[in-house]
């Protein structure tokens, strides 16, 4: 099958979603008011709560939630064949992902930018917010320390990303300066911006940077993590406009180039997907494809993680509520045209399917390498452009938006000790330095504490990332469920995909909690029950607080 006609399907399917489907949830489900005060507004302080430019924030919301994990996941995914990863993306960034996403920002702004752990102590009890609030910190702790790796591994491998990588930062400290400084027009810098961006992507090859693969007693690869940690802690302390902004904004104009030259290659060379749809020769250990396609490709069609973001950061920066459709719903898009991209880099960027299946040995193998490899194979074949540039572009993509999920994800690790400061009256913990140092102490305790000098412990936990965000998006969408309830709106939009969810994540767990078990794994299992637990504990919740919903309904109407 030719790839342009998955590429024509996926994108066409996410268009209709958005100028469609998205529409009908904006006006008619979450009614959003362009006169309603947003948090932006009533709260700011030119630190965290800053009104917007709808196109800035859109770029700071897609390239924080985007990450790696739009890559990894249905990179890994296609090895059950690119028929399901294909289906569970396109009908889950427009029926899930969107929904979540951009109902997650409407529930924030609603209620003083509350983050969705506060917010669900308000809407579904005290017993659910100190659920969410343990799963919020573990899908944190997971995503900053195993973030970590992937880009101190992509450093490491390849060392001609090293400079447009770094290079970035500086680039988007200047871009912060001449937008929020109004020295110059938003389009010029744009211009301007992503023009030094891919001078840099091909400096990249003539200045190669490597580190030694011994540092004293460190791994080369721990070194990038202490480095890379460090620099995630300053940024998520300077104000948003400083760095967090402009860094996401140009990476997300990045992005859609990158992705136009992606898309481009396919045209030009029209390459055949070379695996099968459905692959009946999994290799040996390779899970059941129910329900374990719907937790490994967690972003790219819905993740928990995006509500974290939809209601820590983004939401505070909203400048009109009616912004919050264009942001948290073609945020979505972004990030499933994007998880499209790695389908078909790591369907179609082989010459064979001997050459595929050489990839794909093993259950968990593919990934981003599967990406860049293929991505780089179609780009140099159909653009004609040199094969190591093509691979550092697509290395720079991958990096650069792992690391822009860094800066946000320790932000917003930082907001949970300081709400846990203010449940816990301890103002201490309140402070941004304090909450900052117990963020990284934490993260880089698991990345040293389990995975010993290499720094690689958050690799241990990564197998339950999957169900654990997924478990963190259906808590999201009950927030969501019982606020529709509540204000006596149809609650069925939401309602099927939480309920979808919870059942998909409570079978993942069980199946890994076998496997962990026959594995002799007995950390992992400790941590799968306790993820269970709580899944099992969400849905309960769930039955419990629309019950109550809808019996305070009938009495208001009596």
């Amino acid at each position: 099958m030719s790839a342009i006609v998955l590429l024509i399907l996926g994108l066409g399917a996410m268009a209709a979603g958005y100028f469609f489907y998205s529409r009908f949830i904006a006006t008619k489900i979450y009614r959003l008011d362009p006169d309603f005060k947003t948090p932006a507004h009533e709260f700011e302080d030119g630190v965290d709560f800053v009104p917007t430019n709808r196109f800035i924030l859109w770029g700071h919301h897609f390239t924080s939630v985007a990450g790696a994990a739009p890559i990894v996941g249905p990179a890994i995914a296609v090895i059950w064949g690119w028929l399901p990863a294909f289906l569970w993306v396109v009908f889950g960034t427009i029926f899930f992902a969107g929904i979540h996403d951009f109902g997650a920002i409407w529930a924030s702004v609603r209620n003083k930018a509350k983050s969705v752990g506060a917010l669900t102590g308000d809407v579904v009890g005290k017993r659910a917010r100190s659920i969410f609030m343990i799963v919020i910190f573990l899908v944190l702790l997971m995503v900053n320390a195993v973030f970590a790796v992937v880009i101190a591994g992509l450093m490491m491998n390849f060392s001609t990303a090293v400079v447009p990588v770094w290079g970035a930062i500086l680039v988007a400290l200047i871009i912060g300066q001449l937008i929020y400084r109004r020295i110059l027009s938003l389009p010029v810098v744009s211009v301007l911006g992503v023009f030094a961006l891919y001078v840099l992507i091909f400096i990249g090859p003539a200045v190669p940077v490597q580190m030694p693969s011994e540092v004293g007693a460190l791994s080369g690869n721990a070194v990038w993590i202490l480095i890379l940690f460090a620099y995630a802690a300053i940024a998520s302390l300077l104000p948003v406009w400083v760095l967090l902004q402009p860094r996401d904004y140009i990476n997300g104009l990045q992005l859609f180039i990158g992705l136009i030259v992606l898309y481009g290659s396919i045209v030009l060379l029209n390459p055949t997907l070379v695996a099968p749809a459905f692959n009946t020769d999994v290799p040996a250990g390779t899970p059941s494809l129910i329900p374990l396609l719907f937790v490994t490709i967690a972003c790219g069609a819905i993740s928990g993680f995006h509500g974290l973001v939809s209601s820590g950061t983004t939401s505070k920066q909203l400048n009109l509520e009616t912004d919050a459709r264009f942001v948290g719903y073609f945020g979505a898009v972004g990030e499933g045209m994007l998880a499209l991209a790695a389908i078909l880099a790591a369907t179609a960027g082989f010459a064979t399917f001997a050459d595929w299946q050489a990839m794909y040995t093993a259950f968990g193998q593919g990934g981003v390498n599967a990406f860049v490899e293929g991505g780089a194979y179609m780009i140099h074949n159909g653009l004609g452009l040199n094969e190591v540039t093509a691979a550092t572009l697509l290395t720079v993509m991958a990096a650069l938006f792992a690391g822009t999920t860094m800066d946000t994800g320790l932000r917003l690790q930082r907001y949970i000790f300081q709400e846990w400061g203010e449940i816990y009256n301890q103002p201490w913990m309140k402070k941004n330095a304090p909450a900052t140092l117990l963020a990284v102490g934490s993260c880089l305790l698991l990345a040293f504490g389990a995975g010993g000098a290499d720094g690689t412990g958050g690799m241990i936990i990564w197998p339950l990332f999957g169900t654990t965000n997924q478990l963190l998006a259906g808590l999201t969408l009950l927030v969501i469920t019982v606020m529709l309830v509540r204000l006596r709106r149809p609650m069925w939009y939401t309602l099927v995909p939480l309920c979808f969810l919870l059942v998909m994540t409570i079978a993942a767990l069980l199946i890994q909690l076998r496997a962990f078990f026959e594995q002799g794994n007995y950390f992992l299992l400790i941590v799968d029950v306790v993820v269970l637990i709580a899944a099992i504990l969400v849905a309960m919740e769930c039955a419990s607080a629309l019950k109550r919903s809808r019996a305070e309904m009938a009495e208001q109407q009596e």
